[in-house]
């Protein structure tokens, strides 16, 4: 099963951390891969439409955003960029090495500095 995944929360897609789905806004879901991939297109362009700022990545995982759009983390005493995201996702999982697409690769600007004690990253 397939799922095309719409998510807004501080975390980039592509990190799975604990409680990722808390941030699904939708779930699109198909039997067949290159159903999933129109439908991820089609999504990424909508959304390319409305942010300028993107990070795209091979394996069909997007985080758009807008400067100023932050959260505040009590823990890392400090703002935290939202994003708005899309991942092509295989069984929940990120897909497997031969179903990603270099050419999906690719960015506007470079991600929002993150810091937070909570992750463990700097």
């Amino acid at each position: 099963m397939y799922r095309v995944v719409t998510m807004y929360g501080t975390d980039e897609p592509w990190w799975f951390f604990d409680g990722w789905k808390e941030d699904i806004v939708s779930v699109d879901e198909f039997d067949d891969f290159y159903k999933a991939l129109k439908c991820y297109k089609k999504e990424w362009l909508k959304m390319a439409s409305k942010f300028k700022e993107y990070t795209s990545k091979e394996g069909l995982q997007t985080a758009f955003w807008q400067s100023g759009d932050e959260e505040w983390c009590e823990e890392c005493v400090g703002y935290l960029q939202r994003y708005h995201s899309i991942a092509l996702l295989e069984d929940w999982h990120a897909l497997p090495l031969e179903k990603k697409r270099s050419g999906y690769s690719k960015k506007s600007a470079e991600l929002p500095g993150r810091f937070c004690a909570l992750r463990g990253e700097a």
